[in-house]
């Protein structure tokens, strides 16, 4: 038998989805058959949907040999902490804004498990002495949002639990205002507002814009403002009124204005540019950097962020483009 108290970071989770991270090794047949016959909650019986309070008690009835099996984890003092990478644009007891470089996963996945910005900042927050994962149950400090591996720029972390389920709704909820600076091929002389809707081809990794009326995909919505003309391109700042993946590189390629070095979605008109780039930066990669995030209807503990704006400063490589085109 075990008997967990429920911290300010393991509250607001329902019963079934606390157990399934708790119990990480355990199949989820077994973690529904433990909630219907070896938990209380507070010496009662919930089922799944029980939300958690800070302060509930929690009793497993499950032997000590099954339950060091169910929840064995590796020690944390048996892997080497991260490498810091990244840069710190806000930090405070809540949040943390980190400034992603070129080339760095915002998760890991099957071909990196241990150097990508997620675990660098976690274990940034190990080294301050701000999160001890031997103490946490089941939380970890975690990005709300998502870049791609070679975009650069604003990643936004929760530190809290309460802080990250708040910042996950508001992504959600496009609370949080997204501007993204790039350089795309060809002239943009006016505001461009684009909709249609976006499909994603799992087995290519890639997008393909649709017509609004057509019943495949998600809705996307796309605003673009060109900010300077530049020699065959332009300057331009998009901001994501929907957020998909790949969202800004299909959508600006299908209207005839690929991102600078963007061989993926690049159209015949481009590649010349796109050669030339790679010639002269060895641009072989879209040019896109998350530059400005805005805090529309914060909630609850961040609500001191409203109306509050933070930028990322453009990479050097970016700086180095954009000063060799300036006309």
């Amino acid at each position: 038998m075990q008997k967990i108290i429920i911290t300010s970071n393991d509250a607001g989770r329902r019963l079934d989805r606390f157990l399934r991270k708790y119990l990480g090794n355990a199949s989820l047949s077994s973690v529904f058959k433990i909630i219907r016959k070896d938990v209380r909650v507070n010496g009662k019986r919930r089922d799944n949907s029980y939300v958690l309070e800070e302060g509930d008690e929690l009793t497993l009835y499950v032997n000590d040999e099954q339950l060091r099996a169910m929840t064995a984890r590796p020690k944390a003092e048996s892997r080497k902490l991260a490498k810091r990478t990244f840069s710190i644009v806000f930090e405070d007891d809540n949040i943390l804004l980190a400034d992603k470089p070129y080339g760095l996963l915002t998760h890991g996945d099957r071909h990196e498990k241990k150097n990508h910005l997620a675990n660098q900042v976690r274990d940034y927050l190990i080294a301050k002495g701000e999160y001890d994962p031997r103490k946490e149950r089941v939380f970890s400090p975690a990005p709300a949002n998502r870049l791609d591996r070679n975009t650069t720029g604003l990643v936004l972390f929760g530190k809290n639990s309460e802080a990250l389920r708040l910042l996950n709704r508001m992504i959600r909820e496009d609370a949080v205002s997204k501007f993204y600076e790039t350089i795309v091929f060809g002239d943009i002389d006016r505001e461009l507002t684009l909709s249609g809707r976006l499909e994603k081809n799992e087995a290519r990794n890639k997008a393909e814009i649709l017509d609004e009326s057509d019943e495949r995909g998600r809705e996307i919505e796309t605003i673009v403002r060109p900010i300077q003309p530049l020699r065959d391109a332009t300057l331009v700042e998009v901001e994501l009124v929907t957020g998909r993946t790949h969202q800004i590189r299909a959508h600006l390629a299908s209207i005839g204005h690929p991102l600078a070095g963007d061989r993926k979605y690049e159209t015949p008109r481009a590649r010349n540019f796109n050669r030339e780039l790679y010639r002269k930066y060895h641009l072989s990669t879209q040019l896109l950097h998350s530059r400005r995030l805005e805090f529309r209807r914060p909630e609850g503990i961040l609500g001191y962020l409203e109306g509050r704006s933070f930028e990322a400063p453009l990479p050097e490589q970016f700086r180095r483009i954009l000063d060799g085109l300036e006309k």
